[in-house]
């Protein structure tokens, strides 16, 4: 195949991404337990009146901020997910293999058995600290997890090395948290374990004032060193001949990935499989590891199918509400073993 016909494939392959994550966007301000028509979502979307006024408040206070959501975090997962793929040439990485989840089911845990007060509905508080409390102790305890790692990654020169002092990280806080939580009231407890099966219901227009402008920040920086990451994707000792700071990309590579997934994992709690599923996805859809075409089409794959995730969390015209955690293990784990049957046989396009 040609050059310029690979290059035709890729965009239409970005191009294909873009249009169902727009069509799912709208889809999941449109569908729910009631049916906003999608007429009255565009006239609401485009600064205009729905013909049914009780749409305006639906779309603009409760469905739209979820939809924003879920897109942000799908991408900033998916990219995650590239860069740990990438950085480690672990087809197994993921953004929490640095155990940066670990680290935020920390906060929140130590919140949950440390805070004696009363316990209310989830969204409303948890512990009597209220949702801001619980988003800053997920913060701090994914900061503490990353600056550890950051830490002890100036100690280590391997990649490999690196990725199982982060999978022991990660295992020793998660024993940690188990710990901690026998010491908590049972009702805690279960505000703790809903909490750990993610969801993108509970932002709100103020969560998303600070989660999206830390999510673009890290976008923007992965999206402005995927010839770094070419580089190391053939080879830390490859890289350094082309003059690579090698250490330098590493740690910024998961400065950035722990960004990342600290954002959205603060807000939306730990989302299962979305980083580890799509790069697979993406990679089989382009038949290539560049990272100049991998990472963009990341970004719409990412928000395409955490779109479709929540829609699936919350079945048209029923009040049912589904584990978002579940639906994205049900459809992501499918995609990864088949994207590693797929290795053996495929032979992807070279880096060019």
């Amino acid at each position: 195949m040609t050059v310029s016909a690979v290059r035709r494939r890729h965009l239409g392959v970005l191009a294909a991404f873009a249009v169902a994550a727009l069509a799912l966007f709208l889809l999941t301000i449109a569908l729910g337990p009631s049916r906003v028509p999608l007429t009255d979502v565009v006239r609401v979307l485009t600064g205009r009146t729905a013909a049914d006024p009780r749409w305006n408040a639906v779309v603009k206070e409760v469905r739209l901020p979820r939809a924003v959501t879920a897109a942000a975090v799908g991408a900033a997962l998916s990219v995650a997910g590239v860069q740990m793929q990438t950085l480690f040439r672990n087809p197994l990485a993921d953004p929490f293999s640095l155990g940066v989840s670990s680290g935020a089911s920390l906060g929140v845990a130590a919140a949950v058995a440390g805070t004696g007060g009363a316990a209310g509905t989830f969204t409303g508080g948890l512990a009597g600290l209220g949702r801001t409390g619980v988003v800053a102790a997920a913060a701090l305890g994914a900061g503490a997890v990353l600056s550890l790692v950051l830490l002890l990654s100036r100690r280590v020169r391997s990649v490999a090395t690196l990725l199982v002092v982060g999978v022991m990280i990660g295992s020793a806080v998660t024993a940690l948290v188990s710990v901690m939580l026998v010491y908590a009231r049972p009702e805690q407890a279960q505000q703790f374990v809903l909490w750990g099966l993610g969801s993108f219901d509970a932002t709100t227009w103020p969560d998303l004032k600070v989660m999206l402008p830390v999510t673009a920040v890290g976008l923007g920086t992965a999206l402005l060193t995927t010839k770094q990451l070419n580089a190391l994707l053939l080879g830390e000792g490859y890289a350094r001949t082309m003059g690579l700071n090698v250490r330098r990309s590493r740690d910024l590579a998961l400065l950035t990935t722990s960004l990342l997934a600290g954002a959205g994992t603060a807000f939306c709690g730990p989302v299962a499989f979305l980083g580890l599923a799509v790069p697979h996805l993406a990679k089989v859809a382009l038949r290539t590891t560049d990272q100049r075409v991998l990472v963009p089409t990341a970004v719409f794959a990412g928000a395409a199918v955490a779109l479709a995730c929540a829609l699936a969390t919350q079945p048209p015209s029923t009040d049912t509400v589904l584990p978002l955690n579940a639906v994205t293990s049900l459809l992501g784990a499918p995609v990864v073993i088949t994207a590693l049957l797929r290795r053996g046989r495929s032979t992807q396009e070279p880096v060019s």
